[in-house]
């Protein structure tokens, strides 16, 4: 394996295992062993776990991100529609059996000094979500988009937790039912 296959094979397992086992309890001899490499290795290409977890955080938001945009515009045309398929994208998201809840929420829990630069990497993903949310009001022509996304983002959050909590994957049909409320309401219709 040439060393940049390496360090994205490394960013791949590593991402795996801390969204499966957690941040902390994922150690760096089983991402380790995991990957098939040498410590020094791993710490050719990170100082730190810190560091991997950073990559491995990016790495999992540029694919959920990919992934939910590709899928919302497969499902629907329309910006006001596209809103509301990102609920769909939750909901077969939560019937993954790779669903762990969500792993930024996690980071930033076992992290949860705001100067930590995993902290800061989750709270990137955050502020990303909102902007595609925002983003999909604006181009429905909606009143106040940037309210309309911190709503949208506040029922997937809401959503994310009890589906993770309960195991109850219509957690995100409830939540697409809210918004669809929210949508509609006087104001925004």
């Amino acid at each position: 394996m040439k060393r940049k296959e390496k360090r994205e094979h490394l960013i791949e397992v590593a991402a795996q295992l801390f969204n499966r086992q957690g941040y902390h309890a994922a150690g760096i001899d089983r991402v380790i062993a995991e990957a098939g490499i040498a410590k020094t290795t791993l710490y050719r290409h990170f100082a730190s776990k810190e560091e991997l977890i950073v990559a491995a955080l990016r790495r999992i938001d540029e694919e959920f991100r990919a992934r939910m945009r590709a899928a919302v515009e497969r499902r629907a045309r329309d910006p006001r529609g596209r809103l509301l398929a990102t609920f769909d994208f939750l909901e077969d998201w939560f019937g993954d059996d790779q669903f762990y809840g969500c792993p930024f929420v996690s980071a930033a829990a076992e992290y949860a000094e705001r100067p930590s630069a995993v902290f800061q990497e989750a709270a990137m993903h955050k502020r990303l979500m909102i902007a595609y949310f925002e983003e999909l009001a604006c181009a429905a022509g909606l009143p106040d988009p940037r309210r309309i996304a911190d709503e949208i983002n506040l029922l997937h959050e809401g959503a994310i937790a009890v589906a993770h909590v309960t195991g109850d994957a219509g957690a995100a049909r409830r939540a697409r039912s809210m918004a669809e409320g929210l949508l509609s309401a006087p104001g925004t219709a």
